[in-house]
């Protein structure tokens, strides 16, 4: 049977469809493959290795720094890169980083809490600098690939809609499946072993620890221990896991970077976009000037910035709620994907939802309805039920991912028009220079969140040394109040972002893009 052929567009390339839909999700799958795993680092670095608040603080906001500093020096270098690749400069730089990943998201999590501080600094600072020095080489060139496999805006809005499912199975993995196997169960065996994971807290005797809060009788052996401040279930987190389980991710996030280049078709030639006129070196300066200037691409990256500095600044503080205030770690991140379910629901509307009010009024209704959520979400920790708070968080989590998950299926189409603008305002492109910017400013929202909220847990009562089976009633409370707070501020960022700073209504858009295609027509 002969095999059907290939349908051609007007120049030649194989025409746009569910191929390069599937291929653009498989390459944001295997950049959240280790993305994902940022969350996992800071409560691996603060429950596992028990690194000090503080000290944790500073070392992220330190990576972080490098982090945003050698987005934009990659995608500078990426830009002024003319030589010819076999498979294409963008998929050769992707090529490149898929092969450091392999092996460096385990690097973080070298397992040795017993190490010196300034070992356990070295570790970390070293461990993080490789790791993310690979995926930034990966990930800059994958997010300006968008505006090369397709021109047409409706295309585009679909790639990033398939961008967003591939993350969301990206972060399946370690934010589902990885708490559940990180996290134990603590159960009494007639020992005080399990006391070996911590120092006893102020306040608190050995005989407290091996009495069962609740009953006010001595364990039995095969019976669940209970934090005698909470009352809940004691849980360790078993740190050798975390590194065989970053060293397993990292094989399924370079053979899905394969199969994205392999299945990848670029249509805008990469050595004919010029990313800036008369093909003298880029300033990164007067690129930084544009940048600042481009409202589209500042508007988006505000509301980039207000997802980080919320959603994953709230990643440790959630992981540390669920493990001292409803008693259940691994739960949590079953809980936390139910925030990414919504965005299934309207894949199969957003085109249509993007046609008839465009993405900016689209992604406005969504963080209203993030706001209603995220209101919720401060709710819980009144109520004296656990279960009852547990019901009215998972009711506030479900309307914020609802409004999060109509954003999230337009953002990076977002930003390929503001590439667009960019070459409508200023007559230059620069895709890697103007995306890699937008990275530098998302990862410092990254650098300062996590960072940030360390120092706040610290302030709020966590204590290290203790763990997750010492910390107090009122810190495990605390930890309520904090991710509440995180997620407001989040909505609060990404709906001034979107709603008062991106100038790409639909009409704008309209009149840019024909504009545009007259340009390029001559």
């Amino acid at each position: 049977m002969a095999k059907k052929p290939v349908q051609l567009d007007a120049n030649g390339y194989r025409k746009f469809g569910m191929r390069d839909k599937l291929a653009y999700a498989a390459g944001d799958l295997g950049c959240n493959m280790s993305f994902a795993l940022k969350g996992t680092v800071q409560t691996f670095w603060l429950v596992y290795m028990m690194m000090e608040t503080g000290l944790l603080s500073g070392l992220l906001l330190l990576v972080q720094a490098w982090d945003a500093i050698n987005d934009p020096l990659i995608g500078g270098l990426i830009d002024n890169d003319r030589r010819k690749y076999k498979m294409g400069k963008f998929k050769t730089y992707i090529f490149i980083g898929a092969c450091g990943l392999l092996l460096a998201g385990a690097a973080v999590f070298l397992p040795f809490p017993n190490a010196e501080k300034w070992v356990k600094a070295c570790l970390f600072v070293g461990g993080y600098i490789v790791w993310d020095a690979c995926y930034t080489v990966a990930n800059v060139p994958y997010g300006s690939m968008l505006s090369l496999i397709t021109e047409d805006a409706g295309e585009r809005a679909e790639l990033s809609t398939w961008r967003s499912i591939g993350s969301m199975f990206g972060n399946i993995l370690p934010m589902v499946i990885l708490p559940a196997l990180i996290w134990q169960k603590v159960k009494f065996d007639g020992t005080t072993s399990f006391l070996d994971k911590i120092e006893i807290p102020e306040g608190f005797t050995r005989e407290q620890f091996l009495t069962n809060p609740k009953t006010g009788k001595a364990y039995e052996i095969g019976e669940a221990v209970l934090s005698p401040a909470t009352g809940e279930e004691v849980q360790v987190l078993l740190g050798e896991r975390v590194f065989f389980a970053a060293l397993i991710m990292g094989v399924i996030g370079f053979i899905a970077f394969m199969f994205m280049i392999k299945t990848t078709t670029i249509r805008v030639d990469e050595n004919a976009v010029k990313t800036n006129e008369g093909g003298e070196k880029i300033n990164i300066i007067k690129s930084f000037g544009k940048f600042m200037k481009n409202r589209p691409a500042v508007g988006a990256t505000i509301a980039a910035m207000g997802m980080f500095l919320g959603m994953q600044s709230a990643t440790t503080a959630n992981t540390i709620m669920f493990a001292t205030y409803f008693g259940n770690a691994g739960m949590s991140g079953v809980v936390q994907m139910i925030g990414f379910l919504p965005m299934l629901i309207f894949l199969p509307f957003i085109k249509k939802l993007v046609n008839k009010f465009g993405k900016k009024e689209a992604s406005v209704y969504g963080t209203i309805v993030s706001l209603v959520g995220a209101a919720i979400l401060f709710v819980f920790p009144t109520l004296e039920n656990h279960d009852a708070g547990l019901v009215v968080y998972l009711v506030g989590l479900i309307l914020f991912g609802i409004g999060m998950g109509i954003y999230t299926c337009v953002s990076w189409a977002m930003m390929g028009d503001a590439i667009d603008y960019n070459e409508w305002k200023f007559g230059t492109r620069e895709e890697g220079t103007v995306y890699s910017l937008h990275s530098f400013f998302r990862k410092l929202a990254q650098g300062i969140g996590p960072s940030a909220v360390m120092y706040i847990m610290g302030l709020l009562g966590y204590v290290s040394k203790y763990g997750t089976i010492g910390q107090s009633a009122e810190t495990a409370q605390n930890m309520c109040w904090l991710v509440a707070g995180l997620y407001a501020f989040s909505a609060i960022l990404q709906f001034v972002g979107i709603a008062f700073v991106y100038n790409l209504d639909k009409k704008t858009l309209e009149t840019m893009t024909k504009e545009l295609e007259e340009r390029r027509a001559k």
